[in-house]
């Protein structure tokens, strides 16, 4: 079952048009999803949970 992401954010120095991914946090507070900003809505939603979220959050940072 697909989760409700009511609010989709992207970076701040995102600029129109730009590709770059979007995130949200799942009403069940619990799942982050990310998607693909191109697909205005219609693409795939990945989902990570909170500690699969932080996990990948170190490893990008620690990169």
């Amino acid at each position: 079952m697909r989760k409700n992401y009511p609010h989709w954010r992207k970076a701040r120095r995102s600029e129109a048009g730009a590709e770059c991914v979007e995130i949200a946090l799942a009403t069940d507070h619990q799942t982050v999803g990310v998607r693909d900003s191109k697909e205005n809505g219609r693409g795939q939603i990945l989902e990570f949970t909170r500690p699969e979220w932080a996990a990948l959050l170190t490893t990008v940072r620690g990169s």
